[in-house]
Order: C-alpha cells, then structure tokens, then sequence
C-alpha cells in the first residue's frame, strides 16, 4: 500500500510539478523566506516578491544590514508586516550566533519569531533534505482522501502517523514538493475535503493561504 500510494503521487508530480523560484538554487536562507512569506500569502503571490526580496536582500548578513523600512519597502504587497520584522530578527540571530549558518535544529528554529513547529519542520526538509513530519492544508487533503475516504472530524494526530510511515526519507524534499502539487490538484477536483478535517475553518476571503498556521 505505501509503495503504490508512493508510486501514485510520484508518477503525477513527474508530469505536473509547479515550478516556483523558491524550489530551485536552493539555500537555507531562500527556504527561510519563502516559507515565512507563504505562511499567509497565497503562493502565486509570493513567487514574483520572494524574486524581488531575494534581488535585495540575498543572504542573511544583508538582511540583517538593511534598514526596516527598507525591508518593509520590499515587503509591500504581502501584508502581515510582522513576518518582515521577523525575518530580519531571524538574519541577525543566524548571522551573529550561528556564524551565518541556518541551524539544523527544530527547538532552535522555534525559538525564532513566526517559526512553529510546522514551520521548523518545512525548513529542515526543505533547505536540508532532512526527514521530518508535518502536516499543511494541501498535505492534510492528499491523506484525507486516500486513507479516510467518508470519514468526517479527521484529526491530525491521526494522518501524522500515515506521513511518517510513508515519508520518502531518502529524499523527503522532493516528497513534499510532490504531496503539496497533488493536493493542489485535489483542491480543484475535491474541494470539500479539507472540510473533513477536524481543523477545518472557514477563513475570511482575505485569507487563503496553504500554510498560514506554520508560525503559530
């Protein structure tokens, strides 16, 4: 069953990976940002300004140099300001007691600003490739509607035992990216799943985004 349910989400995101500037040439401190702008911004919206901040400010030292206002400059358009102050708190913690380097630790990362558990998690694989297990609104929709079909009230605590028996651990980055494309296709052709959810929400129209409770 693992190795079919692995087949199947491989086999799609094969022929209908999106592409996103934040998924290649990738670094800790892109993961970094873009995972901080897409916790509540949806991620057409990202792709173009994560180009712009990253033009700006390319690594952690010059954003930790910038001015704010600045920053908030460039930040403009995505709202939630308090993530921007964050970053930049973020870059300096990295630059000068970490020696520049993004730390490979989930409890240190959360002791960051806007970085949760989610969050930390999302970084570790993403930037380092390192297996780790956390759910978001378009994993949560893959897992619903292949190992709970006509279930209602889906906890969490239940569809994190399935995400961690089958992890691709050998390259959990890419896993991700092909669970996260899956579900987006599932958005459109099952839009009520994530209703089945027992963390289901209706969240104002001003709101959207896939990952918007990383931070919390």
């Amino acid at each position: 069953m693992i190795n079919t349910f692995q087949e199947l989400i491989y086999s799609y995101y094969k022929n209908n990976k999106r592409d996103f500037p934040f998924r290649s040439n990738i670094t800790s401190y892109k993961v970094l940002v873009s995972e901080i702008m897409l916790q509540q911004t949806q991620t057409n919206r990202v792709s173009d300004k994560f180009i712009e901040f990253i033009e700006n400010f390319p690594d952690f030292k010059s954003l930790m140099d910038a001015p704010l206002e600045e920053i908030l400059k460039v930040w403009q358009g995505l709202g939630y300001n308090k993530r921007a102050v964050a970053l930049k708190e973020i870059a300096t913690r990295v630059f000068k007691d970490y020696e520049g380097k993004l730390p490979m630790d989930i409890e240190v990362l959360k002791s960051f600003p806007q970085i949760g558990y989610n969050t930390a998690c999302s970084i570790l694989s993403f930037a380092y490739n390192i297996p780790t297990y956390f759910i978001e609104t378009n994993i949560r929709r893959v897992y619903i509607y292949f190992f709970f079909p006509g279930s209602s009230s889906v906890s969490d605590k239940h569809i994190l035992p399935i995400v961690r028996k089958t992890l691709d651990t050998k390259n959990p980055r890419e896993w991700y990216y092909a669970l996260m494309d899956y579900g987006v296709m599932l958005k459109k052709s099952h839009p009520e799943l994530n209703k089945r959810s027992a963390h289901y929400r209706k969240q104002p129209k001003f709101l959207g985004s896939t990952r918007e409770l990383r931070g919390k």
